[in-house]
């Protein structure tokens, strides 16, 4: 056995944390440092044993819970823009790959001419509702005064 494997078992031997296999024990029977580094922890162990250990302040769980829940919500927030960017990319991968196949398989010309012929179609729709709009809107003000002034009239009947 090594010295260092000897040292790194220390601190739990001392504490009663770990039984010392036959390894150990002949280790520290035969190596002055490591049986000294056991003697220093032990004596470390019992002296911290016996000190009181200090009350925590009333605030002490609303803190710790109120660091606790900063810490995740940054993790959270790390975690939602990553989401985003991934989301985004992917997205943008999506409609450059439909650009490209619409452009090398001809349907982009198509795509056009449709796109030219609902915009004409619109175009005609708005002119020929353009002479109503203002019925339209002068009957959406009167329903809305009619109902407002209905409002005001229950709101001081019920007093």
């Amino acid at each position: 056995m090594y010295c260092d494997e000897a040292l790194d078992a220390v601190e739990a031997v001392a504490a009663g944390e770990l039984k010392p296999d036959a390894r150990l024990t002949d280790h520290y029977a035969t190596c002055p440092n490591c049986s000294a580094a056991l003697v220093s922890a032990r004596a470390l162990e019992q002296l911290l044993q016996g000190r009181a250990s200090p009350k925590p302040t009333a605030q002490f769980t609303t803190r710790t819970m109120a660091r606790v829940r900063g810490a995740r919500w940054k993790s959270d927030q790390v975690l939602d823009v990553g989401f985003n960017v991934a989301i985004a990319v992917v997205v943008l991968a999506i409609v450059a790959g439909a650009w490209m196949l619409l452009d090398r398989s001809g349907l982009a010309a198509v795509s056009n001419d449709a796109v030219d012929m609902f915009g004409r179609g619109l175009v005609s729709f708005a002119q020929r509702i353009a002479p109503s709009v203002p019925v339209y809107a002068g009957a959406t003000a009167l329903l809305a005064t009619a109902l407002g002034i209905w409002w005001w009239a229950e709101r001081d009947a019920s007093y």
